[in-house]
């Protein structure tokens, strides 16, 4: 092999090297023990900023005696321009690489296609890659889903937070153990710090990880995210103009004034000058990306667009970023759909705020808030801002921060 192309492929191989060795692993996030290792080819997904990428180099150093086992790449990187990723794979993959870790796959032309490819041509070959969780992945060409294990990580809970400052770590709370036992657990965290003044501070800044990084700057960073989010990371998944991808910004900034928002089509569409059609389809976008969260009575279906019950932004961070002024009322809802989003399925009622699993009935509201709209139904529960510790069926609304 050339001299030239040796030293062009150790380029890549030395900022793998770099980023590694400064890859903190004494924090990791949720899903990092809820993984199964062994499949040979394992997608993670989820909104930008989360920590896909740190997940996978922690994995890495944690994993491989030798670095040399494993290669990480990302491929954004400009490299790729002007390179193959397929050389500079077989090359590592000849001096004893046997775990391939791609990141921003959903930024590399025929992304699905080079996967499928990869996986059929080293057979002992295992692969990590992350994507946006703009992709449809399991509908995407190259039939990737007979072959891949496929997860999602969303930002951090009140809890990964908790651990992350070194003020407690525990390990998750499964819902029904919190409904059956929510005064014991708060009696016991609550005998050993403040819990409400670091729900405040969380709510502002605390469910992307890189803000410990961004400090005072960290809404300013996440204002960035947002715009990187509509301007690359949309237009590498969809055919969309410039001038559509700027009604994006603007149905954004009218929906962050209103949240929550109770959306009237003609009103809502007018306002950034567009069709229906082409306003659902950016609503959906938007909620894919992790931007927004579109609430309904009805399963989620991309395919079939239809316009929410409610939308808010997907957490309280963002209400932060984005919105002239932050209502408490709709951060604390925020906060309840956004947490219990994880793992369960949230859906609009009639009565009452949100249903869980199609089971529990929650109101939420500040600490005086009544069950005057929620009364005698049965599995009702107040989720209740401003106390440390709930009675009966009155559950303190950070605890709900606790399950993932």
């Amino acid at each position: 092999m050339p001299l030239m192309e040796t030293s062009l492929y150790q380029q890549q191989i030395d900022l793998y090297y770099r980023k590694l060795r400064y890859t903190d692993t004494r924090f990791k996030r949720y899903l990092s023990s809820k993984i199964n290792w062994k499949p040979r080819l394992i997608g993670i997904e989820g909104a930008r900023g989360v920590g896909k990428t740190t997940l996978m180099l922690q994995t890495i150093k944690e994993q491989c005696s030798n670095p040399d086992e494993a290669l990480y790449l990302s491929l954004d990187d400009l490299w790729f321009k002007s390179n193959s990723l397929m050389d500079l794979v077989d090359y590592a993959y000849a001096r004893g690489m046997s775990r391939l870790f791609l990141d921003e796959v959903h930024r590399f032309p025929d992304w699905a296609q080079t996967l499928k490819t990869l996986y059929d041509g080293y057979p002992d070959l295992k692969i990590v890659y992350t994507s946006s969780s703009l992709l449809n992945v399991d509908h995407s060409v190259g039939d990737l889903s007979r072959r891949q294990t496929l997860y999602r990580l969303d930002g951090m809970s009140f809890r990964e937070y908790l651990a992350l400052e070194g003020i407690q770590y525990m390990e998750p709370t499964a819902l029904p153990d919190l409904l059956n036992d929510h005064i014991g657990i708060a009696m016991e965290i609550t005998s050993r710090f403040k819990i409400l003044p670091l729900f405040e501070r969380y709510c502002q800044q605390g469910y992307y990880p890189f803000y410990r990084d961004a400090d005072e700057d960290y809404l300013q960073r996440l204002q960035e995210v947002v715009r990187t989010v509509i301007d690359v990371d949309i237009p590498s998944v969809e055919e969309i103009s410039y001038p559509t991808l700027q009604k994006a910004k603007t149905l954004l900034m009218v929906i962050a004034e209103r949240v929550p928002l109770t959306p009237n089509v003609s009103d809502l569409f007018r306002s950034i000058e567009t069709s229906r059609d082409l306003g659902l389809k950016l609503l959906n976008l938007l909620d894919k990306a992790g931007i927004l969260a579109l609430f309904s009575n009805k399963p989620k279906n991309y395919k079939n667009l239809t316009l929410p019950g409610k939308i808010f932004l997907n957490n309280t961070n963002l209400m932060w970023a984005l919105s002239p002024q932050v209502d408490v009322g709709c951060l604390r809802e925020t906060f309840f759909l956004n947490q219990l989003s994880n793992s369960h399925k949230v859906s609009m009622p009639e009565k009452g705020d949100f249903r869980v699993d199609n089971r529990w009935l929650f109101e939420v509201g500040g600490k005086n808030k009544k069950f005057n709209q929620i009364a005698d139904i049965k599995d009702s529960y107040l989720a209740v801002d401003d106390i440390e510790i709930g009675y009966g069926n009155r559950i303190p609304l950070w605890m709900f921060g606790l399950l993932y």
